[in-house]
C-alpha cells in the first residue's frame, strides 16, 4: 500500500499545477475562457460512420481530451464528445512548432476543438490528422486514472456529470431514456392526445396512496403539497371536455429508496374519454411494443438472463386467479373479513388490524405472486379496497374494473374505468378520511373541488398511469432506478459542504477523502442503559458467532414503516439476509458497500413473511428525550467473515 501511494500523483499537487498552466495563459493573452463558440461540423460517430465518404476530407471536432500519448516531434491523443470517441494524430511540422508546445502541456480531461483530415493510421484505426487545435476550456479538476474508471456507485451518482464523462455506457443509457419519451409522445400524438400540464404544488395530494412532501407558500402563508399523483387534475380536463390528455412529469412520495424506488420519479399518466380498462389494456400492450421496437430495432429485450417479449399478445390474468394459482388460497370462498385474516395468519402473510379481505387478497398477491409475473401480464379486477378512484364492476361490486401490467415481476402501470359516479367518490373519500384517522399515511383525502367536478358530468373514461423510470429500466437493462436517473435522490454527506454535496472524491486516488476537523461530540445530554448486573455464563456468551459483513443490498421492505431488508455476504459465498428495524436512522442507500457486524448463528426469524437469518449490532442511547441508534461499522479492510473475537 506504501508503494502504491508512492507511485499515485497527489492530486491537490496535480490541481495546482492545473491552476498554475491557467495562470501563465492567461498572463500570455491565451485565456481559454474567453472563447464562446467553435465551429463544429461533424461529431466523431458521424466521422466514423461515414468515414469511406470523409476520408481524406476536412473536419472541425470539438469535445473532451481523454489520452494523450507524446512522442517527440508526434503525439496522439482521443477526443470524445456526445457519441463517441476518435483518435487524434498531432505532428509538430502540421500545426507549428508553438502550437505543438502549447497542445504538450494540455492536461487529460482539457476541452479541445480540432481541425484537421480524416485518415486511417497504419495499424488500421480511423483518426483525424489534426492541421489546428484549440484549447477551448481548461480542466481545473483530475479525472480518475482511465485503466480504472469511474466504480465508486456514491461518486457517480452524487457526480453524474463525472459518470458521463468517464463511462460512456451511462451516457448511453440517458441518450436511450431520451428517445424512449420521444417516442411514446410520437405514439401518443399518433392517436391524437394532448399533451397538458398540472400542478406540482397543490393544497390536496390525492390520485394514489402515498405519503407527500409537505411546504409552505410564503406569498399565500398555506402549506401546500408536492403532488404523488397526476390523476385527479387530468380528469378535470375531461370534465371540460379534452377527450384524451396525458402528462409526463415529476412526482413526488415520501417514501424510502430501493433499486425500484426513488422519491422523485416520473410518472405518465393519460386518460381518454368513451372507452375503459379494456381500451387501456390495447394502448399499453400497443405502446410497449411499439417504443420498445423504435428504440431497440426489436419487439424483445433482455433484463440480465430473462428474455422479455413484447411481440406475444399479453397474458391476461385476474388477481383472485393468480392468487389461487400461486398460493393455492381461493379468495372466492372467503366471505369476510376474519376468514381473510385467519388464512393470512396460517399462510404467514402479515396484516395489519384495519385491513380488510381486499387488502389481505392484495397482499397475498404481492407475497405469492408478483414474482412469478415474469413475462408481460395484465392483473385484473382488484378488490374494492383498494381502489378507492375505480368503477366497480357491475356483475361483482367488491371488485373493480382495474388493472396493473407486469413484467419482470414489477408493476409497470396501473389503470382504471374511471370513477364517474359523483355520490360513490364521496363515499369513497370518506372511507380513505376513516383510514388516514385511523393512521394511515397513504390514505386519500377527500377532494371536494374534485367531488364538485365529477358533479357536471365526466363521461365514461379509461385511464392509466406509467412508471418511466421502470420501462427505462426495462429497455436499458439497467439494475437500479438510480441507473436511469440523471441526479437521483442522495443522503446529504456528513463532514463536508452539504451546500453543493461535493467533497472532492473525484479522482479515487488513496487521498480522497477531504481532511476535515474531527466533530466536537458533547455527551453532556447524552443517556445511555446502565450495565446489566446479572453476569452471563462464558461458555454459553462464547457460542456467538460475530462476523463482518459486507452489504451487497438494501431495500425498504414493503407495507414496514421501520424494516430494512439486507443481503450481505458473510465470507462463505452464500448471500445472507436480515432484517432489522432501523428504517427511520437510515436511507437504504447509504448503507451499500458498507462493513458491518452480525451475530450469524441465530435461528432464522419470519418478519413480514421473510426470514432474517441473524442479527447486526447496533449502538442505542437516548438524548434529550430521543432514542438514537447507530449501526457499528467497521474498517472496510476487515474482509467478510472475519470473525470477532
Amino acid at each position: 500500500m506504501a508503494e502504491q501511494n508512492r507511485q499515485t500523483p497527489d492530486v491537490n499537487e496535480q490541481i495546482k499545477i492545473r491552476m498554475d498552466k491557467l495562470k501563465a495563459l492567461q498572463e500570455a493573452g491565451n485565456d481559454p475562457f474567453q472563447i464562446t463558440k467553435y465551429d463544429v461540423t461533424y461529431h466523431t460517430k458521424d466521422i466514423k460512420d461515414n468515414f469511406d465518404e470523409l476520408e481524406g476530407k476536412q473536419v472541425s471536432i470539438a469535445g473532451r481530451l481523454m489520452q494523450k500519448r507524446v512522442m517527440g516531434k508526434a503525439s496522439f491523443g482521443n477526443v470524445a464528445d456526445l457519441n463517441g470517441n476518435i483518435q487524434i494524430y498531432v505532428a509538430r511540422d502540421s500545426i507549428g512548432e508553438e502550437p505543438y508546445a502549447a497542445f504538450k502541456k494540455f492536461d487529460i480531461g482539457d476541452i479541445v476543438g480540432v481541425k484537421g483530415e480524416v485518415f486511417r493510421t497504419q495499424k488500421g484505426e480511423m483518426s483525424i490528422h489534426v492541421s489546428e487545435i484549440t484549447l477551448l476550456t481548461k480542466s481545473l479538476q483530475v479525472l480518475p486514472e482511465k485503466f480504472h474508471g469511474l466504480t465508486d456507485t456514491e461518486i457517480r451518482y452524487r457526480q453524474r456529470y463525472l459518470d458521463l464523462i468517464m463511462n460512456p455506457e451511462v451516457k448511453t443509457t440517458f441518450v436511450k431514456r431520451s428517445q424512449i419519451i420521444k417516442e411514446i409522445r410520437n405514439f401518443l400524438d399518433g392517436r391524437d392526445f394532448m399533451e397538458v400540464e398540472t400542478p406540482m404544488l397543490v393544497s390536496n395530494a390525492g390520485g394514489a396512496a402515498a405519503r407527500p412532501f409537505e411546504t409552505h407558500y410564503n406569498a399565500l402563508d398555506e402549506d401546500v403539497k408536492l403532488r404523488i399523483s397526476l390523476e385527479l387534475y387530468l380528469k378535470r380536463l375531461i370534465v371540460g371536455g379534452m377527450e384524451r390528455v396525458y402528462e409526463i412529469g415529476r412526482v413526488f412520495r415520501n417514501e424510502g429508496v430501493d433499486t425500484r424506488h426513488n422519491p422523485e420519479f416520473t410518472l405518465m399518466e393519460l386518460y381518454q374519454a368513451y372507452t375503459d380498462y379494456y381500451g387501456m389494456m390495447e394502448l399499453a400492450e400497443s405502446l410497449y411494443r411499439t417504443v420498445c421496437e423504435k428504440v431497440n430495432g426489436t419487439t424483445k429485450v433482455k433484463y440480465g438472463d430473462v428474455e422479455i417479449d413484447f411481440s406475444k399478445p399479453f397474458e391476461r390474468i385476474t388477481m383472485l386467479d393468480a392468487v389461487k394459482k400461486y398460493s393455492g388460497v381461493d379468495f372466492t370462498q372467503i366471505k369476510t373479513d376474519e376468514e381473510a385474516k385467519a388464512v393470512a395468519k396460517e399462510k404467514g402473510v402479515a396484516f395489519e388490524d384495519r385491513h380488510k379481505k381486499g387488502d389481505i387478497l392484495n397482499l397475498f398477491f404481492e407475497e405469492f405472486v408478483e414474482e412469478h409475473l415474469i413475462q408481460p401480464t395484465f392483473v385484473m379486477d382488484h378488490p374494492l379496497d383498494i381502489s378507492p378512484l375505480t368503477k366497480k364492476k357491475p356483475d361483482a361490486p367488491e371488485y373493480v374494473e382495474r388493472f396493473e401490467l407486469f413484467m419482470n415481476g414489477w408493476e409497470m402501470a396501473n389503470a382504471y374505468s374511471e370513477l364517474n359516479d359523483p355520490i360513490d367518490q364521496r363515499e369513497r373519500f370518506a372511507a380513505q378520511d376513516a383510514l388516514a384517522d385511523a393512521g394511515d399515511e397513504e390514505a386519500n383525502h377527500t377532494d371536494e373541488d374534485f367531488l364538485n367536478a365529477l358533479a357536471y358530468g365526466m363521461p365514461p373514461t379509461g385511464g392509466i398511469g406509467f412508471g418511466i423510470d421502470r420501462m427505462v429500466m426495462l429497455l436499458t437493462d439497467s439494475a437500479a432506478i438510480r441507473d436511469v436517473l440523471l441526479f437521483p435522490t442522495m443522503k446529504s454527506l456528513d463532514g463536508v459542504n452539504k451546500k453543493n454535496d461535493v467533497n472532492n472524491t473525484a479522482s479515487e486516488a488513496p487521498e480522497k477523502n477531504v481532511k476535515t476537523e474531527s466533530e466536537k461530540i458533547d455527551f453532556s445530554k447524552v443517556k445511555v442503559e446502565p450495565l446489566f448486573e446479572e453476569f452471563v455464563d462464558f461458555d454459553t456468551f462464547s457460542k456467538s458467532d460475530f462476523r463482518a459483513v459486507k452489504v451487497k443490498e438494501c431495500v425498504a421492505v414493503p407495507k414496514s414503516k421501520k424494516l430494512l431488508q439486507f443481503t450481505l455476504d458473510d465470507g462463505t459465498g452464500t448471500d445472507r439476509t436480515i432484517l432489522s428495524g432501523i428504517h427511520s436512522f437510515y436511507e437504504p442507500e447509504e448503507l451499500v458497500g458498507k462493513t458491518l457486524i452480525a451475530i450469524t448463528n441465530l435461528p432464522p426469524r419470519a418478519m413480514m413473511g421473510i426470514d432474517s437469518c441473524g442479527m447486526l449490532l447496533s449502538a442505542i442511547h437516548e438524548e434529550e428525550g430521543e432514542e438514537k441508534l447507530h449501526l457499528l461499522m467497521v474498517d472496510d479492510h476487515i474482509p467478510a467473515g472475519a470473525k470477532l473475537y
